[in-house]
């Protein structure tokens, strides 16, 4: 996801990150960090800042508090509070609503998934307690796509509290003859624990300069890939969360290492999940053939080809 801008990001890996003992063995810089006091203390953190500051809808912009004006914790009707559980640890994440998003073709499917696609403009910022970086460390106004499984694990929950919009046309419903723009999709402010950044507890964020830094993302999110799915078996990744922890990655039904969604033959019996839509309804997740095992969809059941 996020590129690091910060020059010095290099050099904190070299000398921290591989500082060596007398027997040249690995130093890791991170390894007394208790992870589950800092969400605490990160909550802690973001808590006061959420009474500090404000959303200025004039500048578009997050404000030091000020007399007459509501402070972000207050703001009941758009500060959403949600409940993550990762690896074990408890965290908090809040959401700024400034607004939901009209999906207008279906306004019922216009929530991604946690594991949908996004076409989304955004900026980046350091933050906690008193104050905040008003320079982002990344940031994207021409709209980039990302996938929901491959961010940060604070978009990956944040962005399911916003709708996609949708795509300007003429007056007679036909392309729109001029730049590409997206009507109606959600905006906010998503503040993110570190546990949910760039945490020290993963490996490959030890070079980063955000590594445990809570973050701060204003977002557009100009439109979604619903039902998103990755290896194009005619499944959507969504439904390829069989034990619904609503994890995608753990979900293996023929155990080669390969996860279903990723997997194009789901029950590795060497036909195609997509070919084993019996019905030809584009669906093979409502395809039941074994009257031995009347449950088992076909293309998880490796018996039936």
């Amino acid at each position: 996801m996020t590129k690091i801008k910060n020059i010095f990001a290099l050099l904190i890996f070299s000398v921290v990150l591989y500082a060596c003992g007398d027997d040249n063995a690995f130093v890791n810089p991170f390894a007394n960090i208790d992870h589950e006091a800092l969400a605490l203390s990160d909550n802690d953190s973001i808590v006061k800042f959420l009474k500090n500051f404000y959303y200025d809808a004039n500048l578009d912009s997050v404000k030091k508090l000020e007399t007459g004006k509501t402070a972000l914790f207050d703001e009941n009707s758009k500060l959403k509070v949600m409940n993550v559980t990762e690896n074990e640890i408890d965290y908090k994440l809040y959401v700024y609503v400034i607004r939901e998003g009209n999906y207008a073709p279906d306004p019922d499917k216009g929530f991604p998934t946690k594991v949908d696609s996004v076409f989304v403009n955004y900026a980046g910022f350091t933050f906690g307690g008193t104050g905040f970086d008003d320079t982002p460390f990344d940031s994207n106004t021409t709209g980039i796509w990302f996938n929901l499984t491959s961010v940060i694990r604070g978009w990956t929950y944040g962005f399911t509290n916003f709708k996609g919009g949708e795509l300007k046309k003429d007056a007679n419903g036909g392309p729109f003859n001029g730049p590409l723009t997206f009507l109606n999709g959600g905006k906010g402010i998503i503040f993110i624990p570190s546990g949910l950044g760039y945490p020290s507890s993963n490996t490959q964020n030890y070079s980063s300069s955000l590594v445990n830094l809570n973050l701060m993302f204003t977002i557009d999110l100009l439109t979604i890939v619903p039902n998103t799915d990755h290896d194009n078996d005619g499944v959507p990744s969504i439904k390829e969360d069989l034990d619904g922890n609503g994890i995608v990655t753990d979900d293996d039904t023929d155990e080669d290492g390969l996860p279903n969604f990723f997997d194009t033959d789901d029950d590795g019996d060497g036909i195609l999940t997509k070919n084993e839509d019996a019905n030809n309804d584009g669906d093979p997740t409502n395809d039941f053939s074994d009257p031995n095992n009347p449950t088992l969809p076909d293309y998880l059941n490796p018996d039936i080809k």
